[in-house]
């Protein structure tokens, strides 16, 4: 249901806070090495989420991204509209320009619930709870294999 823009941009806020709770701003290229993207889309993809204000960036020899403390956890969806806008939480799995109630797509009832868990969770979950979890080793942010 995420666009790779999402995924990434998810995968790098939650990079982001983890250097965070170490005290630490990481750069653009650092957190593409960290997350697997490439340099380019990830520094597209923080650009971003700055001028959406959910992280900030700091230029010079102690630069980088960061989270404002003050604005509290920030709620996957909030992530998510900034890149891929309300038509995640909207859409047609069929492509249907005016799928509804009245007018269904073949897996319009379905879809509709899996689509309102999806939207339910995302509302939920924090960059902040996910980051907790990799932290804690519950969780990993990357899957490299060896």
């Amino acid at each position: 249901m995420l666009s790779k823009s999402a995924e990434y941009a998810i995968r790098a806020l939650v990079y982001i806070q983890l250097q965070n709770w170490e005290g630490k701003r990481p750069g653009y290229r650092e957190i593409a090495r960290e997350i697997e993207s490439p340099e380019h889309f990830t520094a597209k993809i923080l650009q971003i989420m700055t001028r959406f204000r959910l992280i900030y960036s700091l230029k010079g020899r102690n630069g980088g991204f960061a989270f404002d403390e003050k604005d509290g956890p920030l709620v996957l969806y909030r992530v998510i509209v900034a890149i891929d806008g309300e038509k995640t939480f909207t859409r047609c799995s069929f492509g249907f320009k005016n799928c509804d109630g009245n007018n269904k797509c073949p897996l319009h009832d379905e879809f509709s619930k899996i689509r309102n868990d999806f939207t339910r969770m995302v509302n939920e979950e924090t960059i902040q709870t996910l980051a907790q979890r990799i932290k804690e080793g519950d969780a990993v942010l990357t899957q490299t294999l060896h």
